[in-house]
């Protein structure tokens, strides 16, 4: 049965905490793509197709023919930064564009100018805010809700969604004041420092209905206190931190291992990189956070307590190092040390040249415009069904994360399929030849 879905009407805001190089280049790919100046590669909302019933009928629609997203020509974008830069000063000085392609969308990214950011120097402690919201924990959320309201009426837009595309904040685990939304909302008010800068954003969209989505690895909506406020507003979350470049090879590759019982002693991942996040990430503080994140991966898909023969003795290791000279041209090294028929060795070096922000603004595209949609289905709470842009995916309590993206494409697929009304697909495809033995 088709699920009601309240139609995209209007226009859509997207309000971004964190107007760094993924931001910017994620907004100026959507103004170039509106103008018919680049095509939006990497965004499956947009380029992918999605098959519909038996593969004998031949339906592959575009994703974005067969279910109702905002229209890319319907989208305001806006946000907020601990930098005054507009979004054409922002993505000019992170680099990951050219000049001449900024500059056929430069009136466009002028126009986005960042609010002051709700932030905290103690939770990315390489960053020198200059652009800052002031007051008490309490005082910036509620200035957070003002200025999402003063965005909506300000630009006519009938629907927000949040996406977090700030730094990565300091590791730090769930306290007693993360375990319920009446001890979180107190410490709100009590201003109390365990309240992070990302989780004053996830209050104050998921307190107005507004759907959430956590590009980094800090906990944000993953604690008990958001859990419950999402519920009590029917609000999507989402989170986290964006899949891109050496943990999306690693869940290409590892579920191909693993299918084949193919054993693995070693993973060691190296990284260079130079943007902001690699600034932030230069601390220790905010890398054992990316760490955690990135760590889970592999155990997850190899389960070594389950096959201790194959991958019971990995060692993994993962190690990111600032490198100003790369900019936001990230490369990762990965050395894989792997064990055949009869225990013989062998091994797969990967060099991934890749770019950062560029793997990562189409999944910052795709979340937010499937959480608008979760959200006018009527689907609240934890959005598991869009694991396959996350690297640390949010599950409900006690269930284990699933990390083989070709798993969570069909979770995804047979998702909108569901939604639709569509039957979902098993990939079993015994009918057809019983059907042909039956026509004998």
């Amino acid at each position: 049965m088709k699920t009601y879905i309240q139609p995209a009407d209007g226009k859509l805001g997207i309000l971004i905490p964190g107007l760094g190089a993924v931001a910017t280049t994620m907004i100026a790919g959507v103004e170039a793509v509106k103008k018919g100046l680049a095509q939006p590669i990497g965004s499956l909302t947009q380029m992918g197709s999605i098959r519909l019933g038996k593969r004998t009928e031949n339906r592959n629609p575009k994703v974005k023919d067969f279910v109702p997203l905002a229209g890319l020509d319907d989208i305001v974008f806006g946000g907020w930064d601990v930098y005054s830069d507009n979004v054409y000063e922002a993505a000019t000085k992170a680099g990951v564009l050219e000049t001449g392609l900024l500059n056929k969308v430069k009136d466009e990214l002028e126009g986005v100018v960042p609010m002051k950011a709700a932030f905290d120097k103690n939770y990315a402690k390489n960053l020198i805010g200059t652009h800052v919201k002031t007051g008490t924990r309490y005082e910036m959320a509620q200035e957070v809700m003002d200025d999402i309201t003063a965005f909506k009426e300000r630009h006519g837009c009938s629907r927000i969604v949040l996406i977090w595309c700030g730094s990565t904040e300091i590791y730090y685990e769930s306290s007693d004041i993360h375990q319920s939304l009446e001890k979180f909302e107190q410490a709100l008010l009590d201003d109390d420092k365990r309240v992070s800068p990302s989780m004053i954003y996830a209050y104050a969209a998921l307190k107005m209905g507004i759907p959430f989505a956590n590009g980094a690895p800090n906990l944000t909506v993953d604690i008990p206190a958001m859990i419950e406020l999402a519920k009590l507003t029917e609000t999507p979350i989402a989170g986290k931190d964006f899949k891109t470049g050496q943990t999306l090879m690693k869940t290409i590759l590892a579920p191909g291992l693993a299918a084949r019982s193919l054993g693995v002693r070693g993973w060691f991942s190296t990284n260079i990189l130079g943007n902001r996040d690699g600034l932030v990430l230069d601390d220790p503080d905010n890398f054992k956070t990316k760490e955690v994140s990135k760590l889970g991966v592999l155990e997850d898909i190899l389960k070594p307590d389950a096959n201790p023969e194959l991958y019971g003795n990995l060692y993994h290791k993962i190690r990111i190092d600032y490198y100003p000279p790369h900019g936001d041209n990230k490369e990762s090294w990965d050395n894989i040390d792997i064990f055949g028929w009869l225990g013989y060795k062998m091994q797969i070096k990967i060099n991934f040249l890749c770019r950062d922000s560029i793997l990562a603004a189409p999944i910052a595209l795709d979340l937010a415009l499937f959480s608008d949609l979760a959200k006018r289905a009527g689907l609240s709470g934890i959005q598991e069904w869009l694991s396959f842009y996350l690297k640390s995916p949010q599950t409900a309590p006690g269930l284990p994360a699933e990390n083989d993206i070709f798993k969570q494409l069909i979770k995804l697929q047979n998702t909108l399929r569901h939604l639709m009304g569509e039957d979902l697909i098993t990939h079993l495809g015994l009918d057809y030849y019983q059907e042909l033995v039956d026509a004998l």
